[in-house]
């Protein structure tokens, strides 16, 4: 009997209550966790896709580049020839672009002959006298002569590096020349160019062949590292103790008395 009486002491309300509280409580515990886990598994999709998405545009935007600047290449320098052929009659695609290349290779050949440097010097004289036309010429065929295949036209004879612009800091820099400073002793200085915009602006150092660094890099890979923002570094670069290749230079001018 006391049990009895005991459970007639309850509310019925409450446990009317708590029987609610207990069946809609149990779904929107599931739905969030349904929810949480859908969320979860969207951004593992869209994480991974994305990824995925970035290495292809990484794969294909270089060959693409490529593709699209040697292509360009190709119909500019088939432009030459190629109205000559049309006046002809003769419509063949890359014809024109043969006939340049064809065309620079004996330029190249006549160029190295006696007639062809008389030419060429006698050309430029006149070119130098043109106001505008000179100071083009003369930027465009320093950055020619510095690329050049030819090592005794040049431009840049050695890869250096400097400590610069403060301690524990480098440069890479590329040695053009050398000067004979006249003083007490004459010392002779390595004229070192830096560029700062790729290949075609830079800054001009005067620094003592005892202060510069000299790696095992070729113009051309220097030119590159260069061109490239540093991405084509080598991972290891070994400091050559040989000296520079150049010829000792002596003042050219005698003191007057």
């Amino acid at each position: 009997m006391a049990s009895r009486d005991l459970e007639l002491l309850i509310p019925v309300s409450n446990l009317s209550e708590n029987g609610s509280k207990s069946s809609t409580t149990s779904p929107n515990v599931t739905s969030t966790h349904n929810h949480t886990g859908q969320e979860a598994f969207l951004k593992v999709i869209r994480s991974w896709a994305s990824k995925k998405f970035m290495s292809g545009c990484v794969i294909l935007l270089p060959i693409a580049i490529t593709f699209y600047v040697t292509w360009g290449f190709i119909r500019f320098v088939d432009g030459f020839f190629s109205p000559i052929y049309n006046h002809l009659g003769i419509n063949i695609f890359g014809l024109g672009f043969i006939t340049s290349i064809t065309f620079i290779f004996l330029v190249g050949i006549f160029m190295s002959s006696w007639l062809g440097i008389s030419l060429l010097t006698l050309g430029e004289w006149f070119i130098k006298k043109m106001p505008l036309v000179s100071y083009i010429y003369v930027a465009s065929k320093q950055i020619s002569v510095a690329i050049s295949p030819d090592q005794s036209s040049n431009a840049f004879k050695e890869v250096a590096i400097i400590r610069h612009p403060r301690v524990g800091e480098y440069a890479i820099g590329f040695i053009t020349s050398s000067v004979i400073l006249r003083n007490r002793d004459d010392d002779e200085l390595f004229c070192v160019y830096v560029p700062t915009n790729h290949l075609y602006l830079g800054d001009i150092y005067l620094i003592s062949p005892n202060d510069i660094l000299r790696p095992n890099l070729s113009v051309r890979e220097g030119i590159e590292i260069v061109i490239s923002g540093g991405m084509s570094i080598p991972k290891i670069l070994t400091i050559v103790d040989a000296h520079a290749n150049f010829a000792p230079r002596k003042a050219t001018y005698a003191s007057k008395v």
